[in-house]
Formats: structure tokens, C-alpha cells, sequence
């Protein structure tokens, strides 16, 4: 799919913290319509601490997040609201209501957000499972449910409002390599059927190399963007070892030139 120059998400001299403790420091992005973006980097970076700003979970230190040209930070009531209809989000673990069967799941946000009839909510809903495979499996419960389809069905619940933007936090995380390479090429179907932006949080290689058309690297020492580009660039040509390392899967240290790899 192509993708649009024009920018859906806007991160300018963006700085995020708890208390004294900096987290991210002046960081700058852009997110194009249309484009599968990865915000990836070693643990401890902040790739998550990100994805909860640019949700609106957290207020930003300083600098500004826009998303469709509205600063989420900012808005209150009906316009926060709006904003918050346009995004969808799919929590690492999966986050589904455990006394809750798949299908009550996946129209809590239609029943938050809407004023459809029970029968509309409950027809989108079972939409959405059958987007994601799971049609069939919407009077199980989350219990039920092997780790893959729990990811579906957050993948499920998360697209209930038809969101412009799709927010993903580690969606590979604790799957099967088979299971992940899987849920990949739904991520790709989904982009292309439903013409969505999706940004991913991930430090899953084969992932990040199948379904990202652009990614940018965060560094925990620097608290900043290190590399930016599209991923087989960064492995093949990145000026930086580090970068060149994350990659490539190497070591720390290069056992040719320290003898031995701590």
C-alpha cells in the first residue's frame, strides 16, 4: 500500500519524565498517514513511555504530540473526546476483561462512545472478530484463549470504533514464532483493507523487518531517536555500531577485537 507524505501523528521537541527522572529528552517525529511505523530500541528506552503519550495517557515534560493536527494533551471534554475515537490501542498483555466473554470485550467501546442499538453493537462487534479470525470464538472467555488469539481479540476490540490510527505495544510478545509470523501478516492485511495508520512498539527483529515501513530507534543512554529509516537501510548501512548491532543481533562487544564477549 502506499502511503501519504502528510504527516497523521506530529511529535515536536517532545520530552517525557516521572518526577526528576527524564525519560525521553527533545525528541522529534512525524508519522505519515497510511505508513506502518515501529518505535523499537533495547529495554528501558522508553519505546512504551512514548506510545502512552502520544495516546494521552501522560502529559509531555515539554514540547507538543498532535494527532490529525490536534494536540491530545490539550483537548478537553468533546474535542479529547473525538481524538480518542479516531485511535484504537492493543495492549501487550491484551488487557481483555477476564469475567467478560470475547464478544462483551470488544463492544465496551462501542457502549462507551456510541448510542447504536444492542443488535448494530453486537453485528460491528462480531465484524471485527471475523477481521481478526476469531468469528466462532465470541461467547468464549479471555481464559479460553491461546496467547495468539488474545492478541486478535484485542486487535478486535481496539478497531470497534473504526480508529484512523492503531496503536500496538509489543504485539509479538510471548508468541510462538509460527503464531507471530502470523499475526505480521494480519497486521499487513489490516493496513491495506481498512487504508489505517498503525504504529508499533516492538524489539522483535522478525517483526519489525515483515510489517514496518519506516521505524525510528530510541537509545536509553541518550534518551533520544538514534537511527531513523526504513529497517533493512539501518541493518545494511547505519554509520552507528550500535545501531549495525541491534539489527544484526550481535553482541555487545566484538569478541575479535576484545578477545572474549562479556
Amino acid at each position: 500500500m502506499s502511503t501519504s507524505q502528510e504527516p497523521i501523528i506530529s511529535v515536536t521537541k517532545f520530552t517525557a519524565a516521572y518526577g526528576e527522572n527524564v525519560i525521553i529528552d527533545n525528541i522529534s517525529f512525524e508519522v505519515n498517514r497510511g505508513e506502518i511505523f515501529v518505535i523499537l530500541g533495547g529495554s528501558g528506552c522508553g519505546k512504551s513511555t512514548v506510545l502512552k503519550h502520544i495516546i494521552g495517557l501522560y502529559e509531555p515534560a515539554s514540547g507538543k504530540i498532535l494527532i490529525d493536527g490536534e494536540d491530545i494533551a490539550k483537548a478537553e471534554g468533546k474535542d479529547r473526546i473525538n481524538i480518542l475515537k479516531k485511535i484504537g490501542v492493543a495492549y501487550q498483555s491484551g488487557a481483555l476483561f477476564g469475567s467478560m466473554t470475547v464478544l462483551e470485550n470488544i463492544k465496551l467501546a462501542l457502549e462507551e462512545y456510541t448510542d447504536l442499538p444492542p443488535e448494530a453493537m453486537n453485528l460491528i462487534s462480531l465484524m471485527k472478530l471475523k477481521l481478526v479470525g476469531l468469528l466462532g470464538s465470541e461467547n468464549k472467555m479471555p481464559s479460553e484463549l491461546s496467547g495468539g488469539m488474545k492478541k486478535r481479540a484485542a486487535l478486535a476490540r481496539a478497531m470497534a470504533l473504526d480508529p484512523h490510527i492503531l496503536f500496538l505495544d509489543e504485539p509479538s510478545a510471548g508468541l510462538d514464532p509460527i503464531t507471530s509470523a502470523e499475526l505480521d501478516q494480519l497486521i499487513l492485511r489490516l493496513r491495506e483493507s481498512l487504508k489505517i495508520t498503525i504504529l508499533v512498539v516492538t524489539h522483535e527483529l522478525p517483526s519489525i523487518y515483515t510489517i514496518a515501513d519506516r521505524v525510528i530507534m530510541l537509545d536509553k543512554k541518550t534518551k533520544g531517536i538514534i537511527a531513523s529509516g526504513r529497517p533493512q537501510d539501518l541493518r545494511d548501512h547505519s554509520p552507528d555500531p550500535l545501531v549495525r548491532q541491534f539489527f544484526n543481533r550481535e553482541a555487545e562487544l566484538n569478541a575479535t577485537n576484545k578477545g572474549v564477549v562479556e
